[in-house]
This record gives C-alpha cells, sequence and structure tokens, in this order.
C-alpha cells in the first residue's frame, strides 16, 4: 500500500515543497522501516523458534495490522505539523518490526509442512502471496482512480481508504493463522532441544547466516526496483501519465505472480543453483540496458514489455529464495537463522532502493542507480557460483 499510494499522500505528511522532494522523504520512511526489521527478525524468530510457527505468525500479522490503521488515521502535516512524518514513521516501525519477523517464520512454516519433493513449489507461494499483497494494492488504486474518485478526492483523503483496508485484512489473517497446525518438525524438535540459547546455537552457523545475507543482496534490490519502486521511476523519470504507470506495474504484477510456482516447481527437478545462477548472470547484464530502456519508454506497452523481462530474471530468485535459505539450517534455529540475516540485508539493499534511486536522481546521477543494482546482483551471482546445491545437502 505505501509503495503504491506514496505518489498521492507525500504532499500530506510533509511540508510544500517540489514533488522529487517530497517523495524522497517519503522514501526515507519507507527505508527506516527496513531498518527496524533486523530486530523483528531476531526477537520474532527467536520467539518462533521457542514458541512455535503459529504464535509467531499471529503476532506478525497484528503488528502490520497496527501500523496500517496508524498511516490511515494519521491526519496531515496542515493540522499537526512534525507529529504528522513522526506518526508515520512510527506506523512503519511497526510495519517493519513485523516483516522482520514474518519472512523467517513463514518461510520455516512452509518448508517444514512441504511434501520433500515439492518444497521448490509449495515455498514459492510465500512470493506469490507477497507480490498478491502488491497486486490487491494497485488493484484497489485503479478502481479508485477509474471508477470511485477524482484525481483531488484521491490525493486529499482517497489515499487513507487503502490502508482501512489493509488493516481489516489483518485482522482476518490473524483469525486465520491462530488456527494454523502447528508444524509438526517443529513439535519433534522442541522435545528434542539441547537447551541452547539462540545466539550461541546461530553462532554455529557463521557460513549459513552470511550466504543468507549475499544472496538477499542481489535479489532484494532487484525486487524491490522493479516492483515498489518501477510505478514511481515510470512516472518521475518515463514520463508516462499515474493511471498508465499503475496499469503497467498491476499488469506486470500479476504475470509475475504466476512465474513463481512455475519456477519454483523448476527448482524441484533441476535444484536450486540453476537458476540462482541464472538470476545472477541474466541480471548482472541485463540490468543496465532495461532500465535505460525504461527511461525511454515512453509508452506503457514498451514500459511493459521491458518490466516482464526484468521480472522474469527476478523470478529465478525469488520464487526458491525461501526454501534455498531455510535448507541451510536446522529446525531448532530455522526460524532466526534465515529471518536474521535477511532482514539485516533487506534493511540495507532493498528497503534504501527507492531513496537511493531518488537521492541521485535528485542529484543528476540517476544512471549511477542503474549500474548499483547491477553490482548487487552481481554479489548474489557469486554466492549462487561459489555454495553447494541446498536441495542435497537440506537440513529440513
Amino acid at each position: 500500500m505505501y509503495g503504491a499510494f506514496s505518489l498521492y499522500f507525500a504532499h500530506t505528511f510533509f511540508p510544500a515543497g517540489n514533488r522529487t522532494a517530497q517523495l524522497l522523504s517519503t522514501a526515507a520512511v519507507f527505508a527506516f522501516g527496513f531498518l527496524v526489521r533486523p530486530i523483528g527478525g531476531w526477537l520474532l524468530g527467536r520467539y518462533a523458534d521457542r514458541r512455535g510457527r503459529r504464535a509467531a505468525l499471529s503476532l506478525a500479522v497484528l503488528l502490520m495490522c497496527a501500523g496500517s490503521l496508524l498511516i490511515a488515521l494519521t491526519p496531515g502535516y496542515a493540522q499537526i505539523g512534525i507529529a504528522a512524518p513522526a506518526l508515520l514513521l512510527v506506523a512503519r516501525t511497526l510495519q517493519g518490526f513485523s516483516v522482520g519477523g514474518e519472512y523467517g517464520t513463514s518461510a520455516t512454516y512452509l518448508s517444514e509442512v512441504a511434501p520433500p519433493a515439492r518444497r521448490g513449489f509449495y515455498t514459492s507461494f510465500q512470493y506469490v502471496t507477497l507480490i498478491m499483497g502488491q497486486l490487491l494494492a494497485i488493484s484497489v488504486l485503479l478502481v479508485l482512480q477509474f471508477v470511485l474518485l477524482t484525481p483531488s478526492e484521491l490525493a486529499a483523503w482517497g489515499w487513507r481508504v487503502p490502508f482501512v483496508i489493509g488493516a481489516l485484512c489483518a485482522a482476518v489473517a490473524l483469525q486465520l493463522r491462530s488456527r494454523l497446525a502447528e508444524s509438526s518438525t517443529f513439535v519433534r524438535s522442541s522435545a528434542a532441544r539441547d537447551g541452547a540459547g539462540e545466539l550461541a546455537v546461530l553462532a554455529r552457523y557463521p557460513r549459513e547466516a552470511l550466504l543468507v545475507m549475499c544472496l538477499t543482496v542481489g535479489g532484494t534490490i532487484a525486487f524491490y526496483t522493479f516492483t515498489t519502486y518501477m510505478q514511481t521511476f515510470l512516472v518521475n523519470t518515463s514520463g508516462l501519465s499515474y493511471r498508465d504507470s499503475t496499469l503497467v506495474s498491476a499488469a506486470s504484477l500479476f504475470c509475475y505472480m504466476l512465474l513463481q510456482p512455475l519456477a519454483g516447481a523448476l527448482s524441484d527437478r533441476l535444484g536450486r543453483r540453476p537458476l540462482l545462477i541464472s538470476f545472477g548472470v541474466l541480471g548482472t547484464l541485463g540490468t543496465v540496458p532495461l532500465l535505460k530502456g525504461l527511461e525511454q519508454a515512453h509508452g506503457a506497452l514498451t514500459a511493459f514489455a521491458l518490466v516482464m523481462i526484468a521480472l522474469a530474471i527476478t523470478s529465478c530468485y525469488t520464487a526458491i529464495s525461501p526454501i534455498v535459505k531455510a535448507e541451510l539450517f536446522p529446525t531448532e534455529i530455522r526460524a532466526l537463522g534465515v529471518g536474521l540475516p535477511y532482514a539485516l540485508a533487506v534493511s540495507l539493499f532493498g528497503g534504501t532502493a527507492p531513496y537511493v534511486a531518488l537521492k541521485l536522481k535528485d542529484l543528476g546521477g540517476e544512471s549511477l542507480f542503474y549500474w548499483y543494482v547491477s553490482a548487487c546482483i552481481a554479489c548474489t551471482l557469486v554466492t549462487s557460483i561459489c555454495m553447494r546445491e541446498t536441495q542435497r545437502s537440506s537440513r529440513i
């Protein structure tokens, strides 16, 4: 919701100024939500490894509900001054804490309940639902844009509607998660736990934690560049209208969502490394040409085609990211082992991507961002080449 509607509410929370400056402030708050992710990954990961996957998943969605509702209800800068961006920051902190613990716990849960021969396919649905959340946000935006509200109404108050919807959806998800069956793998592990603290157990797996971080660097910046930031890029750089950029984002995200199970199932047949290496090679070589092409893409169809090429490449990482990381750790430390290093990498590279892109644009060096994304993907490529095939050495 935040990424899809930032073009409409940036002026509400920050003082009057040029559009890029307001978007830069909004992106900075967006990035701050990622900085608290490691804390959420640490605390909720420990909670999941101690109390169970179901309990941690329920707590994570409760925090997300609170953050979304706070954004919906906070008055603007004109009404309460500096308190407006301060409350926006609090809301993003709650959401960042929530997602920090969500990723590792949900990746762990899906990998533990999946049939061994179909773990790639099952865990790919983590990103299916993540993308679906983005797609639903854009769908709400399309309905508001084309059917229910005028542009002035959407900018004045209509942008609050999706955050109310988000809070209600989180409340429903809380009810569903409270009824989940606990992972039998976790139940067996709890009975055989050796009593060592989480930090002591995690310290036994430094190589695995480093692998998670290095794999995430390129994957997360590619994901946030071509999904969350792309709508802003198409308006602010390519020159598309708000409506055309929304349509391109919605159509590309829908196709991207459908690619996840296909890539996940392919990894069950071919292994995880071939897909990771494919993402690394194609992403390293193709990112700069694709973003330069998008910079000149003044038509919606051209923009859609280029974004889809980028997202098809990114699918080779996102579809198998949860299972690759879960296969590295034993049950007693899996949620924390996946969640904490992942959250650290995302907070440094994924959440900051829109801010870095807009800052470089503001300084007149936007093309430097293209090379920055390419270099990050190269880090994932080197890691993928050097690591073992996790499907064969899985600790699940």
